[in-house]
This record gives C-alpha cells, sequence and structure tokens, in this order.
C-alpha cells in the first residue's frame, strides 16, 4: 500500500519544516487530532504517540499509533517507522521543498499492511489506505498549510 499526499503553504519553508516538526502542537490547530504526546523525546525526534479521528460525515472513528519520529533538518525531512498499532511496519515520510515563495509538502505512506490472514493486504489497499491515511493525512496537511500562512 503507498498513499501519497500534496499540499503548498505559501510562506517560510522554515516555518512549514517547525510547524511540521512540532507535533506536540498539532492538536492546538488541527482539530482532527485527539493527542499527540512525546513518550521518549529526543533532539531529532524521538517516540511519539498519536491520536487522530477519522470523520465520516456525522461519526468519528478513532486512530491510534505510535511512531519513532526521526527530523531530518538538512533535508528538510521527518520518517516515522510505526512501532505500534494497527499500522505496525508502517514507513512514513514528510517532505518539505522551497519552491519561488512557498513550501510544497508531501506525506508518503507505505506498508505490507496488516498480518491479517488472506484480506491484509486488501484492507490496507481499499479501506486503511485510501480512506483512513489518506483521510487524515489531507486534513493534516490543509491544517499545516494554514498554520503556515497564518500571519
Amino acid at each position: 500500500m503507498r498513499t501519497v499526499d500534496q499540499i503548498t503553504a505559501y510562506g517560510s519553508l522554515a516555518r512549514a519544516f517547525d510547524i511540521a516538526c512540532a507535533v506536540e502542537r498539532w492538536p492546538r490547530f488541527l482539530s482532527h487530532y485527539r493527542w499527540v504526546k512525546l513518550l521518549e523525546p529526543r533532539a531529532d525526534g524521538g517516540l511519539v504517540e498519536m491520536a487522530a479521528w477519522r470523520p465520516f460525515g456525522v461519526f468519528r472513528y478513532p486512530t491510534w499509533w505510535i511512531s519513532q519520529m526521526k527530523i531530518i533538518p538538512a533535508e528538510h525531512r521527518i520518517v516515522y517507522h510505526h512501532v505500534g498499532g494497527i499500522t505496525q511496519g508502517m514507513a512514513v515520510e514528510w517532505s518539505l521543498i522551497e519552491n519561488s515563495g512557498a513550501v510544497d509538502i508531501s506525506i508518503i505512506h507505505e506498508w505490507d499492511g496488516p498480518t491479517w490472514p488472506l484480506i491484509g493486504n486488501l484492507a490496507a489497499d481499499w479501506v486503511i489506505g485510501p480512506v483512513f491515511i489518506h483521510g487524515i493525512a489531507s486534513r493534516t496537511l490543509t491544517g499545516v498549510k494554514q498554520e503556515t500562512e497564518r500571519a
């Protein structure tokens, strides 16, 4: 399973990267995030627990995961390796690229799917990736864009 979500934010690369890295502040401006906890903070990231809502009209489905987060400032990248939750084993990469006064931000999720017999890959390809991951990642990018552009 592979999902790619992208957005362009108008503002400085430094501001956008700071916002993307400061995951513990996300619930303040991303209403779909229930909480973000730095379980083992390090200067270059650390172990982070995240929980979000995936809205479906008036209903909201709770999601939760734990990731090893690594911040790579020289490349304006943030990589995650999910170590807990249903998406254990997932690789996530945020990439921020300056583009004529704007910042192109992308998130790539790659995963072999859950280890459920017979339906694991189908669930990842047809439901978890396009419905849950894309649904949360696209909302996260929109919020990061809005926060970057807020003067």
